[in-house]
């Protein structure tokens, strides 16, 4: 008979690791190539887009100010208060978005396309809520102009 799973002792089988980093650059990848391509102001990543941003907005009044939406506190985010507070802003999601709590890349600086030193591992809903903030303030304009700028030089 085979041993009940326990996910506090289980290690990491090299095969999912592989499948969870595959989904996460597929994700990337596909965000990049969104941003780059079109204005931001155009990008809708859920039904509930506005609901999402209203919450994140209520749990984080902080990111009502640009600057703390432009740079990420990966610090503060992964804090112990910043863990419960990311908790009461994700919990509520469990069954309304599909692959809620899904591993999923951030870009620390808004203004600066994916790299290493640029992200950060979230959940998909705190990826969708930080990005809906940025896309309404303008600030994956950049990105955007940027990047339609060297197509334009090519």
């Amino acid at each position: 008979m085979a041993e009940p799973f326990d996910p506090e002792t289980a290690g990491n089988a090299g095969e999912i690791e592989m499948q969870f980093a595959v989904k996460t650059v597929e994700h990337l990848e596909a965000y990049e190539k969104l941003i780059t391509g079109i204005p931001a102001s155009k990008i809708k990543f859920t039904p509930i887009d506005e609901e999402l941003y209203e919450n994140l907005l209520e749990i984080f009044p902080e990111f009502k100010f640009e600057d703390n939406l432009k740079h990420l506190d990966e610090d503060a985010m992964k804090s112990r208060e910043g863990k419960e507070r990311w908790r009461k802003f994700i919990m509520p999601y469990e069954k309304r978005v599909t692959d809620y709590n899904f591993g999923t890349l951030v870009r620390r600086r808004a203004d600066e396309l994916y790299s290493e030193e640029n992200s950060v591992l979230v959940t998909r809903v705190q990826f969708y809520g930080i990005e809906i903030a940025r896309n309404k303030a303008g600030l994956n304009d950049k990105v955007y102009h940027d990047a339609q700028a060297k197509k334009n030089k090519a």
